[in-house]
Order: C-alpha cells, then sequence, then structure tokens
C-alpha cells in the first residue's frame, strides 16, 4: 500500500504540475507580442530639398525635348550617381494625344541594389507644356515652371537619396523619377477624358520595367508636395489598391503629430503615375498628393497648372513634414 500511495502520490502532483504549466502557457498567449522598437531614421533636412526643387526650376519649363529637359536629366542621373546609386536612364519614345511621338527618359536610382525586399519611391520629373487652368487665357499655351507639380516631390527624394548614402536603410529602395507625365491634353480639349493620355513615362516602365520581372513590396508616389498648408488625403485608386500602404503612411503621420496635414478621410480618384503602376506593373502603390476639398482649381492647389506654380510658393514645411514621414516609413519597414 506503500508504494501505491506514492505512485497515486506522484500521479498526482505531475497532473498538478501539468496542470499549472498549460495555465502558464495560457496566460503567456494571452500577452500581446512585444512592438517593435521603432528605429529613429537620420533626419530629412527641408533647406536641401528646398534647394533642390529651386535648382530644378532654374534650368526652366522641363518640356520634353527642350533643352531644359535635357539639362535637367543629365543634372539628376549626376545627382543621384554622387549619392552612391546604381543608375539606370530609361529612354523611351511614346505618342502624346496630339499623335506626336516623343522622347522620354525614366531616371531611376537603385540603393541597396541586391537587398531582395525592395520599396518603390516615385515622382515626376517634367513639367506641363501648358498654362491652361491660368486664368489670363493668353497664357494658356505657355509652359510652366512646376515648383510644385513635379520639382516639390523630386525635391524630397533627392533629399532622401543623400541620407540613403550616409546611413543606409536596411531594405533595398528604387526611386523613380517618370517623364511625360504631364503632356496630357489642353484642359479646352478634354470633351472625353481618356486616361491613358497621362502618366506616359509610368505608362511605359510599367510594361517594361528597367529590371526583369522586378518586384517591390509597395510604391509610394509623390505629387504636389511643396505648397503652403498642404493637405493629403486617401486618394481614391490608393486606398482600392494598396489600402495597406495608405494605412501604413497616414498612422506614421499620425503618430508623428501631422494628423492635420495627412487627413484621415476619403479623396477624389486622380489618374496619377502610381495607377499604371498598379494596373500594369501589379505593385500596390498610393500617391501622396496635395487634395484639398475647398480649393479653387479642381481640389489641387490654387497655382496648378498656371504660370504662378513657382518657387515664392513652396513651402519648406511642407517639404520636412513629407520629408520626415517618409523617412520613418522606409527606415523601419
Amino acid at each position: 500500500m506503500k508504494q501505491l500511495t506514492s505512485i497515486i502520490t506522484s500521479s498526482l502532483f505531475i497532473l498538478i504540475l501539468n496542470s499549472s504549466c498549460q495555465m502558464g502557457q495560457n496566460r503567456t498567449s494571452d500577452k500581446k507580442p512585444p512592438q517593435k522598437e521603432r528605429i529613429t531614421p537620420p533626419p530629412f533636412n527641408a533647406d536641401s530639398a528646398y534647394k533642390f526643387v529651386e535648382e530644378q526650376v532654374e534650368f526652366g519649363p522641363r518640356v520634353p525635348g527642350s533643352e531644359a529637359h535635357n539639362q535637367c536629366a543629365s543634372w539628376l542621373a549626376g545627382k543621384l550617381t554622387s549619392y552612391g546609386a546604381k543608375i539606370t536612364v530609361q529612354n523611351f519614345k511614346t505618342r502624346t494625344y496630339d499623335g506626336v511621338t516623343r522622347n522620354g527618359k525614366n531616371i531611376i536610382a537603385s540603393f541597396n541594389h541586391k537587398t531582395e525586399k525592395r520599396i518603390l519611391l516615385m515622382a515626376h520629373w517634367d513639367s506641363r507644356p501648358f498654362a491652361d487652368h491660368d486664368e489670363n487665357l493668353e497664357m494658356h499655351n505657355t509652359p510652366i515652371d512646376g515648383a510644385n507639380d513635379g520639382a516639390s516631390g523630386v525635391g524630397v527624394l533627392l533629399e532622401m537619396a543623400r541620407q540613403f548614402q550616409q546611413t543606409p536603410p536596411k531594405v533595398g529602395v528604387d526611386i523613380i523619377f517618370f517623364d511625360l507625365e504631364d503632356w496630357g491634353p489642353p484642359h479646352e480639349m478634354q470633351i472625353t477624358y481618356d486616361e491613358e493620355n497621362w502618366g506616359l513615362g509610368s505608362q511605359y516602365w510599367s510594361k517594361n520595367p528597367h529590371k526583369y520581372a522586378y518586384s517591390a513590396a509597395f510604391g509610394i508616389l509623390l505629387d504636389m508636395v511643396g505648397a503652403k498648408n498642404a493637405e493629403f488625403r486617401r486618394e481614391y485608386h490608393s486606398d482600392r489598391e494598396a489600402r495597406f500602404v495608405v494605412d501604413l503612411v497616414w498612422n506614421t503621420a499620425a503618430d508623428m503629430g501631422y494628423r492635420n496635414v495627412f487627413i484621415d478621410e476619403p479623396g477624389g480618384a486622380i489618374t496619377d503615375d502610381h495607377y499604371f503602376v498598379n494596373k500594369y506593373a501589379k505593385i500596390p502603390s498610393i500617391d501622396i498628393i496635395h487634395l484639398d476639398p475647398n480649393s479653387k482649381n479642381q481640389s489641387f492647389f490654387d497655382h496648378w497648372h498656371t504660370i504662378n506654380d513657382k518657387m515664392e510658393f513652396i513651402d519648406k514645411e511642407s517639404l520636412q513634414i513629407v520629408g520626415d514621414v517618409l523617412m520613418n516609413v522606409v527606415y523601419n519597414e
């Protein structure tokens, strides 16, 4: 009996011990996993980004086929090369709305080019050949400076490229400056809207990427990010095709105290370069673009497609906010 009692006692002890372990395991499983520690990225320099915008504008309107366009292309490729990027200049031909065949250049810079996981950052670098929304009808055939519409997004990404050289992120990053984004038909001609008349450089790249079978975890396009009191809303195609990226960017902005700039409400549907990257390259991509329902100019910033899209209306604070948010997204990916 002593032996039997000992066996029973031992069995009870084992049973109690197992129950305690299981309860401990259950308690452990109820705990939330520890949050990933956020990385503080290198500081984004708005003065530097502003200077990059200014240097583009100093070439004059970057209309494809012009000398200013050629000079700016060389300058952009040289800048990116100086920051240690692997550069690809993708020359292409395409037809604009008027049936004319035009030459374009997509400028691509790859950082950490051997890293498998990649993020795609984009902006267009050409400027509009028509000031077709200017109040002065006589100016409608005048090319614009495109300080905000084009140059601001490029300026932010050039400053990020400068930082990538000094402090490389863990992921691979590809920056693409698309050409011929803004050579759609003048406003007076748009009796019927054809989305294929816009974003010609991104259409070409999305069907003919610079690297065979190129892919990225996601893409972020910057367009018109330099106006004073800029407001960025959740663009429709971005939300539909890449909501997780919109959530990532807008939540990052909110955590940084920028809810009043990255406004968490629906914006309009914009046929921009990200639209074609989603459609043809199948890379989930979003558009960070100025959308203000109170604007007098089709929900864009007031000087959109006018001769007043000039440096004097570029705001360093807006550049700083966009740069801060994107740096935090990239370095914490």
